[in-house]
């Protein structure tokens, strides 16, 4: 649809904010869905009768259907055109979210988070073209700004949403949340007609061999990953099963893209330097950002000792710092290098993992608090710049394409992520724990002091008891520890590859004339 139908009475900029709103509200609304249920899993597992490996599926189903309906959007946005699939996957997302909220059995609730998965998957890589294709490439670091509020806040502050709306009314209020967002996203994109429609290429051909070989692989990776804990690992034969049709299936998409005339994905788009980069550092970022989430709301619950409500809301600081630095970085990217502010937020989330490395049951609030706002701000001093470095130099006909692949790239890593940390604390703990133990006899002079023999008498079983409590949390904190300076050493490994970023400031230089915009 030409913007010649759209009504006569909207100003340009107010039909560039409308459609930037609707944007928001479709990112915002998937975005928390990444994290806001897996507070409430506990009380559906009540609910819906289930056992603790069947309610994992609600988690897994939906992780494993975005992730291989991510791949094929950019196919699907150029074939049918990308207003249509933006408006019929918002619409299916939020009947998928009020369907959750009213599943009465756990077969129902894994159904319908499979149909949220399959209709989520698009609505953040085409978020993110329509706001690029909505501003003009000396604007773009402040749509990035906008819409990077949205993608990052979301999983910041889906856990403390979803706490909060699972304690004071219950679970089927953190898939309810969502009515809202969807309907006004829908209503604003179909009836007001903020949003143009893109041009269709109806002589597009699907390649069904390199899209059915890259769903198993991922799909295959994806279930390895989330049900390797639970299952052991390589210990379990269903994960060396699902790693090895993981490895054939990559395997057959890369032998099929590349002897195909017409392959499946755009390797066009790998021609493009800062795009390669930005994909790098958008997995970098997936990474970090759910390892630490992963490991901060335990840590604090656990380890600490806050109940889940404040353990939210302490982490929900991270989420200011985020606020703040996009706030702020949309105007620092016209006098700073896109690359030097990336390097700059990269090294204040490994400052802060550092000084997280050092954390124990006895650490105070403020601390908390602290590095917590320098993390998040040094995550949002990271991610409008990448988002904007990663279609600086990308045709425009690649952008769908693009925005798919940077957030397939994002969770991916993040899954692997999550299952490396968690693998690592788990084995860790484990491992500390037996070291340490070997020192509680009563043979150690340290257990002969009279304070300690006072407090841990090891021939009592009242005593026997305290010691191991004891251990068990000393060795959770420095497994933890070792988590925290893991990511560390991660981030500082993949700083050297922002040498690879071009340079923003040169780009708008060549730019003689105004990047096209769908939006004037």
């Amino acid at each position: 649809m030409s913007s010649a139908t759209a009504p006569a009475t909207m100003a340009p900029g107010l039909r560039r904010n409308m459609v930037t709103i609707c944007a928001m509200t479709a990112t915002i609304m998937q975005a928390l869905d990444t994290t806001i249920a897996n507070v409430a899993l506990p009380y559906m597992r009540g609910t819906l009768s289930a056992s603790q490996d069947q309610i994992n599926w609600v988690l897994t189903s939906y992780i494993v259907a975005a992730a291989i309906m991510t791949a094929p959007v950019g196919w699907i946005a150029n074939r049918f055109g990308r207003k249509r699939i933006f408006i019929l996957c918002s619409g299916g997302f939020t009947i998928a979210s009020v369907l959750c909220g009213l599943a009465q059995d756990i077969d129902q609730m894994v159904l319908f988070r499979l149909l949220q998965g399959v209709f989520g998957a698009a609505l953040v890589p085409l978020s993110q073209a329509v706001m690029l294709d909505s501003y003009a490439l000396h604007e773009r670091a402040k749509a990035m700004s906008i819409w990077g509020m949205g993608v990052m806040m979301g999983p910041i502050m889906g856990p403390s949403l979803g706490a909060w709306l699972t304690e004071t009314y219950s679970w089927h209020w953190v898939f309810f949340v969502n009515l809202p967002f969807g309907f006004f996203t829908v209503l604003g994109l179909m009836v007001f007609i903020f949003m143009d429609e893109t041009r269709k290429d109806l002589n597009l051909r699907f390649d069904w061999f390199g899209f059915a070989a890259l769903a198993v692989a991922i799909g295959s990776l994806q279930l390895a990953l989330d049900r390797g804990e639970q299952l052991g690992w390589l210990e379990s034969n269903e994960i060396v099963a699902e790693f090895i049709v993981s490895a054939v299936g990559f395997y057959y998409f890369f032998a099929h893209s590349f002897t195909t005339s017409k392959p499946f994905m755009q390797f066009a788009l790998f021609k493009d330097r800062n795009f390669v980069t930005g994909c790098i550092f958008m997995a970098v970022m997936g990474l970090v950002l759910y390892s630490t989430m992963a490991l901060a709301s335990p840590y604090l619950q656990n380890v600490i000792g806050y109940p889940i409500i404040t353990a939210g809301v302490l982490l929900a600081s991270r989420g200011c710092g985020t606020f703040v630095a996009m706030m702020l970085v949309g105007r620092l990217m016209r006098y700073i290098e896109a690359r030097t502010l990336i390097v700059a937020g990269l090294g204040l989330t490994a400052l802060s993992l550092f000084y997280m490395t050092g954390w124990t049951d006895q650490t105070g609030v403020p601390e908390i608090v602290t590095l917590s706002i320098i993390q998040g701000f040094g995550f949002g001093l990271v991610f409008v710049p990448l988002s904007t470095v990663a279609f600086l130099t990308l045709p425009n006909h690649l952008r769908t394409d693009g925005t798919s692949m940077l957030t397939l790239m994002r969770n991916v890593a993040s899954s692997i992520g999550i299952s490396v940390v968690i693998a690592q604390l788990t084995e860790g703990s484990r491992r500390v724990y037996a070291i340490l133990s070997e020192h509680i006899n009563p043979f150690n002079h340290a257990m002969q002091m009279p304070d300690v023999a006072g407090m841990i008498n090891m021939n009592t079983d009242q005593g026997r008891a305290m010691a191991d409590v004891m251990v068990g949390l000393q060795a959770q904190i420095i497994a933890f520890s070792q988590d925290y300076q893991l990511v560390m050493l991660f981030i500082l490994a993949s700083i050297p590859f922002a040498i690879m970023i071009g340079s923003t400031k040169a780009a708008l230089r060549k730019q003689t004339a105004p990047d096209h915009a769908v939006l004037e």
